[in-house]
């Protein structure tokens, strides 16, 4: 895979943006509802759990610049990367304080990197976030988040081969998790996501070429962290993701955890035994 000779879009390297937002009991509540969780406690003064600050922070365009896939038109914060289908890759995560629920907090953005790369897919384009949230003069979380954009789609992505999963590791935390449309729904309600390929069949099938509603990238990494915080009351300190291939609304998958001197590696298995993404948390 080659990298272009020039930098494209220099001018928005460096780029920076600041979003205040007050962290409301409600998006929690929302989040804890949609996760089968009814032990997080989410009233004024209760700290927001671990990548649950996704659920703040959103991106609030007006629907005259909404563009075809349901994303907001990009060339503000974002660069105007013309390649059309939009991927959260990956992202790189520091927890130094909870976030407070019933707080005005802020979260900085600066675009640390953009590149284009082309091989056999045809060209890609990676574009690096770095944001910090701070909440009463305190640096809360440190984020780095990886968005890769691909060309129009070729052949269908053919379905997965369903087969039997092995049983887990010895000694693994293991949540077999069905991702419904209504799951899928509700996340993109509580995240003000309007990628189309999350709930509308007839545009991922049809224009994007999936077999199904595709299961959002950020959901499995929450699935994946949640599993931790079910297993363990030790405080997660730091995670990281990245996606490999995947995951829709056809079939059941798998997130497994395997703990040990405090980190936990994790990872999701789609139904045909392929991993889906690889994550690592570590544990104070």
């Amino acid at each position: 895979m080659q990298d272009s000779a020039e930098q494209p879009f220099a001018e928005w390297l460096g780029r920076t943006e600041t979003v205040e937002d007050f962290i409301a009991p409600a998006p929690a509540l929302m989040a804890a509802a949609t996760l089968d969780d009814p032990d997080t406690g989410c009233a004024d003064g209760a700290g927001l759990p671990p990548l649950w600050h996704w659920f703040y922070f959103l991106p609030k365009a007006p629907q005259s610049r909404i563009g075809p896939d349901g994303h907001p038109m990009r060339g503000d914060f974002m660069p105007p990367i013309s390649l059309p289908r939009r991927m959260f890759a990956g992202a790189r995560l520091t927890f130094h304080r909870p976030l407070t629920i019933g707080r005005p907090a802020e979260r900085e953005g600066v675009i640390r990197s953009i590149a284009e790369k082309s091989g056999k897919s045809g060209t890609l384009a990676f574009v690096t976030v770095a944001y910090r949230f701070r909440q009463d003069g305190a640096l809360c979380i440190e984020e780095e988040q990886d968005i890769v954009y691909r060309g129009e789609p070729g052949q269908p992505v053919p379905p997965p081969a369903v087969r039997e999963l092995p049983p887990p590791p010895a000694g693994a935390w293991s949540r077999t998790i069905r991702p419904d449309p209504v799951l899928l729904f509700r996340y993109s309600a509580i995240t003000f996501n309007g990628h189309r390929i999350h709930y509308d069949r007839t545009y991922a099938t049809e224009v994007e070429g999936y077999p199904g509603l595709v299961v959002h990238g950020p959901l499995t990494a929450v699935l994946l962290l949640e599993l931790v915080r079910r297993n363990t009351d030790r405080r997660v300190q730091s995670f990281s993701f990245r996606g490999l291939a995947p995951l829709f609304d056809l079939a059941p998958f798998r997130v497994t955890g395997r703990a040990s001197d405090g980190a936990v590696v994790l990872e999701a298995l789609g139904p045909d035994g392929k991993t889906a993404m690889t994550a690592e948390a570590s544990l104070g």
